[in-house]
């Protein structure tokens, strides 16, 4: 199965902290994962773990429950994909500290993303929160334990008067809290291995990583999303790293959700850029200096973002991806391979809209967002605009007037009708798509985000026709016309 790849294990990246996807459709997406190529799964579940006891506050509404999280791991398990958990324990801490209850372990007050290293409660929340995970994911050989992007690192108060002893720096600071969290996991859970995301670790010098201790209870997780990543600089950091005493490295791609917070289409040729770089990266080193590659899948740039690329929308960019490392690049058969896989004729965006392109889980999904991301803002801006008529008769100070030629209504009124139910039709089935695969809130939050705006335009502008359809207001009201009055 593994072809040409230098990358013995492929996890595909589930971010659960927006859109998780109900368990029904991961049952039919995983095989799919599996045959593309795919051998694990990293599952982040942030807000959607059911936490017990009093860590009960951090789950989300449709939180999965202990037997949803056995399912999966069982659906996991048939289609041969191992599964490492992720649990945050350092920065990207605001599904937890966002609750009132847990806003005093902030290393900054006002901001709930990093957790203060200094409070011994600090280090007893994510012990529980790990000792949790692991209690559901028993025999997991690894378990991520984030400390990405710990932004305000040594702006809390305690930490500035720690900074202030001679010799302690923000790296000592970082280093001693990575170490702390990986301690508990070794003690606890001496059969798993703790990964961690490297861009805290990348600026720290090689003397000061080797003598902390760290690289003999981690393994670093190397990420960029770049279609322009720095290969030899991705080379000498992977030599430095493995000079500190790392005995494993990974590295981590991504297949959607980093190119636009707000994104909604998977730009698949960035992706592909990014793989075949990272394909570039793992031959430019000995065989064996990474073991694995995790193909992100970002679902929201941080706990409190709007969401970016659904789960569906990113299939075609995630076997794209997953082939490309299986075969070492993406030639014409491999591009073949996709699209038989997908049940595609052909990866162009456009292609993607047509009634029934695609026989993957989802296709449905990506072909209704592609027809609304590409056409209703552009068709609704069109019409409010740049016709004529509603530019020409029904500009925004006839609105606010409630003011019009009766002609003018038999030339917009249709128009507006007819493409507000050609819209409403397409979004009702875009609707009862969304709600096979996601819970109401997922639902609702990408609706109002990227559909209802447009929408409201058009019923809005209606509403207006409507109003104005009444006994037209005398040209001489006062306020109406009033620079020109004989």
């Amino acid at each position: 199965m593994s072809g040409s790849s230098p990358f013995k294990r492929r996890l595909v990246h589930l971010d659960l902290k927006g859109a998780p996807p109900k368990v029904s459709y991961l049952s039919e997406i995983f095989p799919l994962f599996h045959a593309l190529g795919a051998n694990g799964l990293l599952i982040e579940y942030e807000d959607m773990f059911p936490y017990e006891g009093h860590l009960r506050l951090l789950r989300a509404k449709h939180a999965y429950s202990p037997f949803e999280i056995k399912e999966i791991l069982h659906l996991a398990t048939l289609n041969n994909l191992e599964v490492i958990p992720l649990v945050q324990t350092f920065g990207h801490m605001e599904f937890v500290l966002k609750h009132e209850a847990l806003t005093h372990l902030r290393e900054v007050a006002l901001f709930p993303n990093t957790l203060n290293p200094h409070e011994a409660e600090s280090l007893a929340l994510v012990g529980a929160m790990i000792d949790q995970i692991m209690e559901l994911h028993p025999g997991a050989r690894w378990l991520h334990i984030g400390c990405d992007e710990v932004y305000y690192l040594g702006e809390g108060e305690a930490s500035r008067q720690w900074l202030q002893q001679e010799q302690n720096t923000k790296a000592k600071l970082c280093l001693s809290h990575v170490k702390a969290v990986a301690s508990h996991v070794q003690a606890r859970h001496p059969a798993t291995m703790p990964l961690v995301w490297d861009d805290m670790l990348r600026d720290i010098p090689e003397d000061q990583l080797s003598a902390s201790g760290v690289p003999q209870l981690v393994e670093p997780v190397l990420w960029d999303y770049g279609a322009d990543l720095d290969i030899h600089g991705k080379a000498l950091l992977m030599e430095k790293y493995r000079k500190c005493g790392f005995s494993q490295l990974w590295a981590a791609s991504a297949f959607k959700g980093a190119t636009g917070v707000n994104q909604a289409l998977t730009p698949i040729e960035h992706h592909l850029r990014n793989h075949v770089q990272w394909l570039q990266v793992a031959g430019s080193g000995p065989a064996d200096m990474l073991q694995g590659i995790v193909l992100t899948g970002w679902q929201r740039y941080d706990h409190f973002s709007v969401l970016c690329e659904l789960l569906p929308v990113g299939i075609p960019s995630l076997a794209v991806c997953l082939q490309s490392l299986l075969h070492g690049g993406f030639a014409e058969d491999v591009k073949a391979r996709v699209e038989n896989f997908l049940g595609i004729s052909s990866l162009e965006i456009t292609d993607f809209m047509r009634e029934g392109a695609g026989s993957f889980p989802g296709s449905d999904i990506l072909a209704l967002i592609t027809q609304v991301s590409l056409h209703l803002r552009s068709s609704v801006d069109a019409l409010l605009e740049r016709d004529r008529y509603v530019t020409g008769w029904f500009s925004p100070f006839h609105r606010r007037r409630k003011l019009i030629h009766p002609v003018m209504i038999q030339h917009i009124q249709p128009q507006a009708l007819s493409l507000l139910a050609r819209w409403s039709a397409l979004v009702g089935e875009l609707e009862a798509a969304l709600q096979r695969v996601f819970y109401s809130d997922t639902v609702e939050e990408w609706l109002e985000e990227n559909v209802y705006p447009s929408l409201q335009q058009l019923q809005g502008l209606l509403q207006d026709l409507s109003e104005a359809a009444g006994p037209p207001p005398s040209l001489a009201s006062p306020g109406l016309y009033t620079s020109q009055d004989p």
